[in-house]
């Protein structure tokens, strides 16, 4: 017998046999359980499902179902006396965040699936529910967006400004670029309010300083400041400030924040320029660009897009599914 060899040859074949059969039916039993996994969940949402909420006003726990729910969302989200089919678009993204939200087992900070909120989830005003809007939930029931078979983060935003953001530029989102999402150019519309359309921002050395101090930054006596890198939609992904003590560049979309959202209404601009002591920002837009713009929501609805066709304009990879009847 040769060093190495065995005695029983045989034994190893059929020992080799067995493991080759064993690893194709573990593989086999694990796409038929992750098969039937999919099948099961999908069993589940067959009927409406009921989600428990905390209400900040009341600070009282409730249970809710989801249909209610998003009236109340839609009417918190939106302005009223819209069009319906703006309203209904709206309705499958509040269905669509909703679901992905309980799918990934998130918990409020009260313990209950969401809250009303508006910093932790999405805002509720179940008194604001118009009849329009019931019936723009009605008709879009238990719709919502998928990305391979996933929920997807349902973002939008007030005023695209023209042209949507991609997730990175407009959120500095962390992870790799969500596929269902695009940066999407727009016609011109002639429904958005003026201050939205172009507007003009004035903050003051001190406001600027606080600022890039709350980021951690500090460059001393400012200068000069200026657009650094730029996203596909043209927004400010980054700002640079210069001044005496050295040159910091910081995130757009954690300066907007910081420095106020409201104020600085996008990062889509046009010009930046510091003088007199003053940061003076143009642009045009409001939010952070990622996703549905309600305003050119409206204006699709109001030349007859269907919601399903609103949400796929600014949604273009995703599918739209009926889960429950």
């Amino acid at each position: 017998m040769k060093r190495g060899g065995t005695k029983y040859p045989w034994l190893v074949a059929v020992v080799g046999v067995c493991m080759v059969a064993l690893i194709a039916g573990c593989n086999s039993f694990e796409e038929e359980s992750q098969e039937q996994q999919q099948q099961s969940r999908q069993q589940k949402l067959q009927e409406e499902p009921t989600l428990s909420l905390y209400v900040v006003e009341t600070e009282e726990k409730t249970d809710v179902n989801i249909e209610e729910y998003v009236a109340g969302v839609v009417a918190g989200e939106m302005e009223a006396d819209w069009p319906e089919s703006a309203y209904a678009a709206q309705a499958i993204l509040a269905r669509s965040f909703t679901m992905d939200w309980l799918d990934a087992g998130k918990k409020s900070r009260h313990g209950t699936d969401l809250s009303t909120d508006i910093e932790e989830a999405q805002a509720y005003k179940p008194d604001a529910v118009t009849d329009t809007i019931r019936k723009a939930v009605d008709r879009t029931r238990g719709e919502v967006m998928t990305y391979n078979g996933d929920y997807v983060k349902a973002w939008f935003h007030s005023y695209s400004g023209g042209r949507t953001a991609t997730a990175k530029e407009g959120l500095d989102y962390p992870e790799a670029e969500p596929g269902w999402i695009k940066s999407i150019k727009l016609p011109e519309n002639p429904h958005v309010p003026d201050e939205l359309k172009s507007w003009l921002a004035v903050f003051d050395e001190g406001k600027v300083a606080q600022t890039l101090q709350k980021l951690g930054k500090d460059v001393g006596e400012i200068r000069r400041v200026e657009i650094g890198q730029e996203g596909p939609s043209g927004r400010a992904m980054t700002l640079v400030f210069v001044g005496s003590a050295g040159k910091e560049e910081v995130s757009g979309p954690e300066f907007r924040i910081a420095v106020g959202s409201k104020e600085l209404k996008s990062l889509l601009i046009s010009d930046v320029s510091w003088s007199d002591g003053k940061l003076k920002i143009s642009g045009s837009g409001f939010g952070h660009g990622v996703g549905l713009s309600q305003w050119d929501a409206y204006m699709l609805a109001e030349n007859g897009d269907s919601p399903e066709d609103i949400v796929k304009r600014f949604f273009p990879n995703v599918t739209i599914e009926q889960r429950w009847n």
